[in-house]
């Protein structure tokens, strides 16, 4: 009893550190000049429908007892110092320092996407998904970073603390439109902000950025849904060129986009927090590996996995299925540890996260082998 009481006060508290931090961040405006826009929301191309409270408790309640989280905090590997402390590759190599954040390299550039650097995602410190993996640097660890790119709004994907750390310390912030504005509020020069739509581009030193379209939604309160726009992003460079997802459902913007831009060397495609309850907004390991065809990619780097709690599934569960489909389907796959260095030529590793489990069992609904290999 005591402790049903203790969940409904925090329950209580978190719903109103919510609704304050709603009133503060609400977006309202317009964007007419989109053909996203509609009725004073965003919207996707295809019909898509949330999925409602009824339908999660019943999946909730499904798939309880399926553990989502590692028995201990994953580590993350050490950053290559020369990644640290070097000049920025001129050939395209990524870093991988957890979830959808992606320390770029290309063209002598440092590019970082999605950067959520903190313990939670979530509008409050006390409560919310909380990081089960570290993340592989610190703000203060970071080299020093010509441009941030942020696909939406998302708490596990902008993080207002992260941002503000990083306001005086890069270039340029490239997001959506409706986005900006956050970033002003939270103390970003306005001269170095710049909001896209969908299909437009714009110029950054050698590279080429365009915001491109995706199939998800918006919205940090209880009021504000669908007021900033989503997207997935292209970093074209002089010689190599970068697909980034974002998050997104599966949608026939992809082939236009691999028609437009492709191929890409490397696509860093999301992985994780998929669930048959909400299948428009999240794409299951199938649909990755489909998504990363379309595009027309070379090499493949699932991201938006083994960060955070977001949906039903092991928390393993999505680099299994995608390693497996990867294997059966002859799509060149890499799947880095956090805080390690890959490149669109560099060779499928282990699976080095099923030494952090304890028993070596099969997954319940997988027919997968637990031995080292694909």
């Amino acid at each position: 009893m005591v402790s049903a009481l203790v969940i409904i006060v925090v329950l209580c508290l978190v719903l109103f550190a919510w609704r304050v931090m709603a009133q503060r961040q609400r977006i309202v405006r317009p964007h007419p000049q989109s053909p996203a826009w509609h009725n004073g929301r965003f919207r996707n191309v295809a019909n898509t429908r949330a999925a409602s409270l009824g339908e999660v408790r019943k999946a909730f309640r499904a798939h309880r007892g399926q553990r989502r989280k590692p028995q201990s905090p994953l580590p993350v590997v050490t950053v290559r110092q020369d990644v640290l402390s070097g000049p920025p590759s001129q050939a395209l190599q990524v870093t991988w320092l957890g979830h959808s954040s992606v320390l770029i390299e290309i063209d002598g550039l440092r590019l970082l996407t999605d950067p959520v650097l903190g313990a939670r995602a979530s509008p409050v410190p006390f409560a919310g998904p909380k990081r089960f993996t570290p993340p592989a640097l610190t703000v203060a660890q970071l080299p020093p970073i010509d441009a941030v790119i942020l696909s939406h709004d998302h708490y596990d994907h902008l993080d207002r603390d992260t941002i503000r750390a990083l306001a005086d310390r890069v270039g340029h912030f490239y997001t959506t439109l409706g986005v900006g504005q956050r970033l002003i509020a939270w103390g970003v020069d306005a001269k170095r902000v710049t909001e896209l739509d969908w299909w437009q581009e714009t110029r950054f030193g050698p590279l080429t950025l365009a915001a491109t379209p995706a199939q998800h939604f918006s919205g940090r309160g209880l009021r504000d849904g669908n007021s900033t726009l989503w997207a997935s992003w292209v970093v074209l460079g002089t010689h190599e060129r970068l697909f980034f997802s974002g998050d997104t459902g599966m949608h026939e913007g992809f082939a236009q986009i691999g028609e437009r831009y492709g191929p890409f060397d490397l696509t860093l495609i999301e992985c994780g927090a998929y669930s048959e309850t909400w299948p428009n907004v999240h794409m299951q390991p199938e649909q990755s590996i489909a998504a990363h065809r379309l595009v027309r990619g070379k090499t493949m780097m699932p991201v938006h996995w083994g960060t955070f709690d977001l949906a039903f599934h092991r928390w393993d569960e999505p680099a299994e299925r995608i390693r497996a489909l990867a294997a059966e389907q002859g799509v060149h796959l890499v799947q880095p540890r956090p805080g390690e260095t890959v490149g669109p030529d560099t060779a499928l590793q282990s699976p080095w996260w099923r030494a952090f489990e304890a028993e070596a069992v099969e997954h319940p609904s997988l027919n997968l082998s637990r031995e080292t290999g694909a």
